[in-house]
């Protein structure tokens, strides 16, 4: 509870005088039957028009504030309610931003797309309910049966035997209902999962005909889930029931025994409507509680979702960061003794024992079979992970003791899996620096070999890409996540493997650009293509997690044996060609 207050307390008019507006709406219900009791009492039975026709304003005027009551009450809690629900989703937002890769692999991305929509909506709706129902319901229950007793104490001690029957059944029915909301919870995860991955490889599953397979993998989420739904809304199914039949049961017996009393003149025929009336506000209160109460199991599965994401303690943080004002200004890069894995009780190292120095302005190369480490070692340089042994260090100061916003601001990264957003070519490179001019956005594009393609659409810079960059090749997507880059101006620029998509006549117009550009910057260059690194400065060698070779392309030629079986295969692949 201590967790959600806070965000109460922006809106705490809302919900002070939500719940106080419809105290008024209450007062007019409980009072109303009383008023319709006296009329018939004491206007219709004594054939008063003029007591019927004050009596009917009287009632009018209270039907006018129950309405404003009424009104203003659902008007100020739906306020206070979206209202928190907005700042929860808010923060729920913010604290997965800080997410580190293993932070965001442990609760899985569709589990978290679900946890931001559908648990912050059930908490939301619940809200609501609440601040329309905490006091409206025991409000209520308390005026109306002391209305009751106050008509026909006798009478009412029929509510002696039904209430305790009905706060038994609610608490089994909330009891047995609250777990299987957390397991339907699980399962919409499941299936959020499963749209999800269909959806962004849709052109994988069609190129492989697996339509059906995914139909089928949808289907078995979709019922689970909906079995998982019955189950949990099973329970809410049985409460209208039971209410409707203690209803009944009791508006029986009142009409029984209070027809006796009528019949022998122990109690007005307008007492008898009016007690009715009260017996049925007095159930009506106890199944909206109990509805409260179904409904708070549900928001209480919710809410635990959402404090395992706001609790969660990301790994990666600069909370001790020695030195926060500090900014990349040179770009030289040290490794020394780093050992990484990516589950830390793996016995096998994913890097190991680099030790490796990078001076300002240099282009390095690296290169080495699949897997072997080489996109995780200049992950490190930005911190995406934390070593487990050694350190990175960046201008002479470990990473760790950087502001990340700082340390990321100074080093641009292409990545393999070239990402754009929805939204224009202008708006994707924007990412790179938002206060870019139009004339830096086309020099970095023209830099990338990318403002001739760009210029060739009709809208240019203006195009619309759709989700992912979908209606641009996979070759142009890469130039243009290297103009992302090239924006940043920064001090150290990391290519991994991204212009793997583009012909090799075009890469070398890049690399051309990089070396007259950028010459103050320090770039790495991940490739799979000799061509690619063979005229760096320096190029590193990796082989399962180690670096096996450091050195020109000449040098690492004549005594590198595994670079010089990468040269040799891809040479003769060309001249057989």
């Amino acid at each position: 509870m201590k967790r959600w207050i806070q965000y109460v307390k922006p809106y705490w008019v809302y919900f002070v005088v939500g719940p106080i507006l419809m105290i008024v709406e209450v007062l007019g219900e409980i009072f109303m039957p009383r008023f319709m009791a006296q009329i018939i009492n004491n206007g219709v039975a004594n054939q008063n028009v003029g007591y019927i026709v004050g009596m009917g304003i009287l009632m009018l005027i209270t039907a006018l504030l129950m309405m404003l009551g009424g009104v203003g009450g659902a008007y100020f809690g739906a306020k206070g309610a979206i209202s928190f629900g907005a700042d929860v989703r808010r923060d729920v937002f913010a604290k997965v931003q800080t997410f580190s890769f293993s932070n965001i692999d442990k609760f899985s991305t569709g589990s978290l797309v679900t946890r931001l929509t559908n648990d912050v909506t059930q908490i939301q709706n619940f809200t609501n309910m609440l601040l329309r129902m905490c006091l409206r319901s025991p409000g209520m229950l308390i005026g109306a049966l002391i209305m009751a007793i106050n008509l026909n104490a006798r009478l009412a001690l029929i509510l002696a035997v039904i209430i305790p029957i009905m706060a038994v059944t609610m608490v089994i029915v909330i009891t047995k209902g609250f777990p299987r909301f957390g397991i339907m919870q699980k399962k919409i995860d499941a299936l959020n999962v499963s749209v999800q991955e269909n959806l962004t490889n849709v052109r994988v599953v069609k190129s492989f005909v697996r339509e059906d397979f995914e139909n089928k993998k949808f289907q078995t989420a979709n019922r689970n889930l909906k079995e998982a739904g019955l189950r949990a809304m099973n329970m809410v199914i049985l409460t209208m029931p039971l209410v409707t039949f203690f209803m009944n049961f009791t508006s029986l017996a009142v009409v029984w025994f209070g027809g006796q009393q009528v019949i022998v003149g122990d109690m007005p025929i307008g007492d008898l409507t009016a007690f009715i009336t009260y017996i049925t506000q007095i159930l009506f209160s106890l199944m909206m509680l109990s509805m409260i109460f179904m409904n708070a199991s549900r928001a209480m599965a919710s809410s635990r979702r959402l404090k395992e994401v706001l609790d969660e303690k990301v790994d990666l943080n600069d909370l001790n960061a020695k030195y926060p004002e500090k900014e990349v200004t040179q770009g030289r890069i040290e490794f020394k003794n780093v050992n990484f894995r990516y589950y830390k009780n793996s016995q096998e190292k994913v890097l190991d024992q680099i030790n490796l120095t990078i001076e300002p302005g240099q282009v390095i190369g690296i290169i080495g079979s699949t897997g072997c480490g080489k996109t995780t070692l200049v992950s490190m340089i930005l911190r995406l992970y934390d070593v487990d042994e050694g350190q990175v260090l960046v201008d002479g100061v470990d990473v760790r003791e950087y502001n990340l916003r700082n340390l990321r601001k100074g080093v641009g990264m292409v990545l393999q899996n070239n990402v754009l957003f929805s939204g224009s070519i202008k708006e994707n490179l924007l990412w790179g620096d938002e206060n870019a001019t139009d004339e830096e956005i086309y020099t970095a594009a023209k830099h990338a070999q990318a403002d001739g393609f760009v210029r060739s659409f009709t809208d240019g810079y203006q195009m619309e890409l759709g989700q992912g960059g979908v209606n641009v090749s996979g070759g142009q997507k890469q130039r243009l996540c290297i103009a992302r880059a090239l924006l940043k101006k920064p001090k150290i620029l990391i290519l991994d493997d991204s212009t793997s998509a583009v012909d090799t006549a075009t890469e070398a117009k890049i690399r051309e650009a990089f070396a007259n550009d950028l010459k103050d910057s320090t770039k790495i260059i991940i490739a799979q293509r000799i061509s690619s690194v063979k005229d760096a400065d320096q190029i590193i060698v990796m082989n399962e997690g180690q670096i096996t070779g450091v050195g020109t392309n000449d040098e690492l030629l004549k005594n590198n044996k595994e670079y010089q079986e990468i040269y040799y295969s891809q040479m003769d692949k060309e001249v057989s060609a």
